[in-house]
């Protein structure tokens, strides 16, 4: 579901705790661009949202699984794309700090010609995961954890989004459940609305034909992180 509720819009997407006016600025001057920060606060979807903002095509590779080959796959494609249409392509490479110094060094030239658009994302520390010549030629625009209080608002649109959420599930679920929810997702938005959808789709309609989520499915719903864990540790040694 989290992919289904890939919002469509950035300042809506990320409302007042990302400062999105560095990047209004850089997109459009074709400088490359690091996105750093936490899993699930909305690295990709906002990469996706620049693409379709800035009317380019959106291409991806993931750090872990793309190799030099599909690289230059990715690249010649991009040439053929603004060759033949004048389309400009961004870039999007996920987990950047999985690349290694070859990998890296194959997409900066292309990078500096302007072949395309490059957005980075990396949960690590960019000074120390990406190479110094990639890095110098970068803006890197931090973002943080999600709100809680915006997290809470991003379950209840999914609740109440037919066609992409759960609206369709006549869904009653407590207050209680939905901050609950919000707590222990640690800031992670895709951790929130997995379990969402976990609290929802195991439990069964009543009587009334509507789902009611309490507090005990909350808890059922979302895993124990291991923050939340390690401060139980410290706390019952003490």
């Amino acid at each position: 579901m989290y992919k289904r509720q890939e919002l469509r819009d950035v300042r809506f997407a990320y409302g007042e705790h990302v400062v999105l006016d560095g990047l209004s600025l850089a997109l459009p001057t074709g400088c490359l661009t690091g996105i750093v920060g936490p899993n699930g606060c909305g690295k990709t979807t906002l990469a996706s949202v620049i693409a379709r903002t800035t009317n380019a095509h959106f291409m991806m590779l993931n750090g872990v699984e793309s190799n030099v080959a599909e690289i230059r796959e990715r690249i010649a494609q991009a040439q053929m794309r603004m060759s033949m249409h004048g389309r400009k392509t961004v870039l999007f490479v996920d987990e950047l700090h999985r690349f290694n110094k070859a990998q890296q060094d194959v997409l900066l030239p292309h990078l500096e010609k302007g072949t395309v658009r490059f957005i980075g994302a990396t949960t690590e520390n960019p000074y120390f995961a990406i190479n110094s010549p990639l890095l110098s030629r970068s803006q890197v625009f931090p973002l943080e954890p999600v709100p809680e209080e915006e997290l809470v608002s991003l379950l209840k649109r999914a609740l109440a989004d037919a066609e992409r959420g759960l609206g369709a599930s006549c869904v009653d679920m407590e207050e209680e459940a939905l901050n609950h929810l919000a707590a222990k997702a640690d800031g992670d938005a895709r951790k929130a609305l997995t379990a969402l959808e976990v609290a929802v789709l195991s439990t069964p309609a009543g009587d009334d034909g509507i789902v009611h989520v309490d507090l005990s499915v909350a808890e059922e719903s979302i895993p124990v992180s291991y923050t939340h864990l390690r401060a139980h540790e410290t706390s019952a040694h003490l």
